[in-house]
């Protein structure tokens, strides 16, 4: 078996043009393709409209407006916000639009809209 790291060193010293040039021989040599398969979206017919009928499990919470009491809301977004300093929730709320949490379950996007609204914020759920 060949040396991988050796063969990953190499490579990597290659420019785009030359990983370019390498796939095309590679798909030519071997008789595949490096392009991502395209799923269809009309193959099961009824298919598609009920993926969109399904219910949103992960919602990302938007701080649109800091509103007038920037100061209670900055606060709110660092108890949201596990790690995040003084410094970056002030930039955080003043840059708004900004997503304050992403992926959240509908609840827990809930109660920090209901948190950050209590404070003064204009807060959006997608």
């Amino acid at each position: 078996m060949a040396d991988l790291t050796k063969i990953v060193e190499e490579l990597s010293g290659l420019t785009v043009l030359e990983v370019a040039e390498l796939v095309k021989s590679l798909e030519d040599k071997w008789g595949v393709s490096a392009a991502a398969p395209v799923a269809v979206a009309a193959a099961g017919g009824g298919a598609a409209p009920a993926a969109a009928a399904e219910e949103k499990t992960e919602f990302d919470v938007i701080l649109v407006d800091g509103g007038a009491n920037k100061i209670s809301v900055i606060k709110e977004v660092r108890g949201v916000v596990p790690g995040l300093g003084l410094a970056e929730a002030k930039k955080l709320v003043e840059s708004a639009p900004q997503k304050v949490k992403e992926g959240a379950k509908k609840e827990e996007a809930e109660e920090i809209k209901k948190k950050l609204e209590a404070a003064g914020a204009k807060v959006e759920i997608k």
